[in-house]
Order: C-alpha cells, then sequence, then structure tokens
C-alpha cells in the first residue's frame, strides 16, 4: 500500500480568517478547517497547528472569531494573517476591521461572506493540531458571494512563484526555498506544511 498526498488535494476546502486576542493585541491566522460538528447545540470545530501563535492565544482565552472569506478577498490579507507570525507581529494593523459583538475584531464585509463568534467548550489533541470545540454564540450572513475555496485561492489569488529562481517552491501557500537542496525535515516558515508539499523549480 502507499499514499499518495496528492489525493488531498481534492478534498474541497474553505478558507477563513480566525480572529482571536492575547490580552494586549488582536491576532490573527488563515485556517481551512471550519467544520459544523453538531445543530443541537449549534457547534463548530477548528483546527489549528500547535507551531501557531494562534493556537496558545485560544487556548487560554477560549473565544475566537471566525470570518468567512469571499471570493473577494484579495492576497493582502491573506499575507498579512498568513505568512508571519504574531508572536513579533501585529497581524491586524493594516487590515480593515470592525468589532464584533464579542468585542474581537471581524474582517470588513468586503472580504467577508458571513461570520461566526466561538466559545472553545472542549478540545482534542491530534498530535501536531489542536480540534478546538466551540458553541457558536453569534453569527450573521454578510453577503451571498460567492466563498473563496482553497481552489479558488490558488488558481486567481496566490501569486505565481518566481520560477527564473531555482530551489523548491510550497505548493500550499507559494513560499520559495531557494538553493539545490530542500531538507526532509524542512518546514514552511510561512504556511507550516513539510518537505512532502514542496515541488522543485527550474530557473
Amino acid at each position: 500500500m502507499a499514499i499518495d498526498k496528492t489525493a488531498l488535494y481534492k478534498l474541497s476546502y474553505g478558507l477563513y480568517a480566525v480572529i482571536s486576542n492575547d490580552g494586549v493585541r488582536d491576532n490573527g491566522l488563515i485556517v481551512n478547517t471550519v467544520i459544523q460538528i453538531t445543530d443541537t447545540p449549534l457547534r463548530v470545530s477548528v483546527t489549528i497547528n500547535k507551531s501557531n501563535y494562534s493556537h496558545d492565544v485560544i487556548l487560554n482565552s477560549k473565544v475566537m472569531n471566525v470570518c468567512c472569506l469571499s471570493e473577494n478577498t484579495p492576497y493582502k490579507v491573506f499575507e498579512a494573517l498568513g505568512m508571519r507570525s504574531g508572536r513579533d507581529t501585529d497581524k491586524l494593523k493594516d487590515v480593515d476591521t470592525w468589532t464584533g459583538p464579542n468585542a474581537l475584531p471581524l474582517l470588513s464585509c468586503e472580504y467577508m461572506n458571513a461570520y461566526l463568534c466561538l466559545k472553545v467548550v472542549d478540545t482534542v489533541d491530534v498530535g501536531t493540531h489542536t480540534i478546538f470545540i466551540c458553541d457558536v454564540t453569534d453569527s450573521m450572513s454578510c453577503t451571498d458571494d460567492p466563498a473563496m475555496t482553497y481552489a479558488y485561492y490558488h488558481a486567481n489569488v496566490k501569486p505565481k512563484p518566481n520560477t527564473k529562481k531555482k530551489g523548491f517552491v510550497c505548493k500550499i501557500c507559494g513560499y520559495v526555498h531557494e538553493g539545490d537542496v530542500l531538507p526532509d525535515d524542512f518546514v514552511c516558515p510561512w504556511c507550516k506544511h513539510g518537505a512532502d508539499f514542496f515541488e522543485p523549480i527550474e530557473g
């Protein structure tokens, strides 16, 4: 038996901005792992990599907002929330937001078609990630704009890699590691995916 990881690329994903606060400043990240799990009570799960700063923030605060991104979301939002760390960066500084019902920020309705305010009621440790089980405390559908899918992001939003460089490009976020060799234990500094998610490029 063999595992073809490209089979996982066929799974359908939406993209979401998850926003929290560490007690000093607001923070956020991009995920593709928001799923409704029950109707009564109304609960969703949000899965976050433990290496992300937002993971510990949410683990401590127990609250977050989920912004359901629409196809109108520009690359600058993904760049701000998904390609740098909240440990040393004010990720929302240059992103248009407003204050939600739970006092946490929400993205401009120009960029999202709905939002969910969540309270963590349980967690499940799944190794590299934690699944946060959450009650929906507030929600609203904002626009009828189509949802941003992973496929749409890759086809229409994410910049194409500079193939004049020699190295390896991350198939998830487009980060380019220059050089002749990609270490087996290499982890993308932007999206935290491993070497299996890189492909060679030739300049």
